[in-house]
Parts: C-alpha cells; structure tokens; sequence
C-alpha cells in the first residue's frame, strides 16, 4: 500500500499539473484550428477528473496501509494527524480547496459565475499546497532523481504557463482595460 500510495500521489501531481496548465492556457483562450477552446475545454476537464480518481487513490491507500495510522477524517481535517501532522495537514487543506472546486464546477449551471470563478481560483493554491505536501511527507524519496527531476519539471511548467498567461491579453478576459468577462 505504501509504494501505491506514493506512486499514485506522483500521478495525481502529473496529471494536476497538466490541469491546472491547461486551465492557465484555456482562460488565456488558448486555441487554434486544431484544438478548438471547446476541445481544450473539454481535455481539461478529463484530465482533472482523471487527477481526482488518481486523489482518490492515493488518499485511499495512505488510509489503508497500516503504517502511517491515517484515518479518514486526517485526510479532510487539517493538522490533526498523528502521523507528519503539519504536511498532512497541507495535504488536507489542498483536499478541502479541491473539493470545493469540483462541487462549483459540477454545480456550475447553478451557481453564480463570479462565486464559481472565486471558488476556482483556489485551485492555484491548491495546487502548491498538494506539491509542499509531497515534498514534506515524503522527503526521502527526492533523494531519487527522477522523483526531484519530477516535482522540478511540474514547478517549471506551471511558472511558464503563469508567466505567459500573465503577458496575454485578449478582449475576454483583459482586466488591464477594466474588463474581466470571461466565458467558458
């Protein structure tokens, strides 16, 4: 349970990373003749609910081994484990903030879009929380190359992707003209 836990951890920041990057490019309205917003809308979301099974996994199974004396409640409930309390507790917290965006995005025909856009917001801190998270309950494996090579390469293509979200500008979605009316 131990190594599925872990190894299925590192997908589920594989596959978060590649959400949150293509959600940093879809509300630069990324698109071209061959991946049109609909299509990258659309990977977008497989892709993030893909990483939230991979969650679900990894969540499972840290619960499951014996080893660590996970309970359930330690996974949606900050800093109350016994076991590396303050890293879980960041574990939980990115948990609670992913929660909350799934239930939004589901509900979305139903909530109000500006609480939706908040709510998604989260997940960019979301997203550093899981990766802090990883790095603090499981130190010993970045003693492993390709495992820092990984989490290095994750930091890298977020930063890249904010960065050119930051420089893009575009009708939609320009808010140094004093308009944000973003429409996915």
């Amino acid at each position: 349970m131990w190594y599925a836990s872990r190894a299925t951890g590192l997908v589920a920041l594989v596959l978060f990373t590649a959400s949150l990057v293509i959600g940093v490019l879809s509300s630069g309205r990324f698109a071209g003749a061959r991946w049109p917003r609909f299509a990258v809308a659309a990977v977008h979301r497989n892709v993030s609910l893909l990483a939230v099974v991979f969650l679900v996994v990894h969540i499972g199974t840290s619960i499951i081994d014996p080893f660590a004396g996970i309970g359930w409640l330690d996974a949606i409930v900050p800093f109350g484990s016994v076991y590396h309390p303050f890293w879980l507790g960041l574990g939980a917290v990115a948990t609670d903030l992913l929660v909350a965006v799934v239930i939004t995005s589901l509900l979305r025909p139903r909530v109000n879009l500006r609480l939706w856009q908040w709510v998604h917001w989260t997940s960019y801190a979301c997203w550093p929380l899981a990766v802090v998270h990883g790095i603090g309950v499981y130190p010993i494996d970045f003693r492993m190359g390709w495992v820092f090579a990984l989490n290095i390469a994750c930091v890298v293509v977020v930063i890249v992707a904010i960065g050119w979200r930051v420089g893009v500008s575009h009708p939609d979605t320009d808010v140094r003209a004093g308009r944000h009316l973003t429409r996915m």
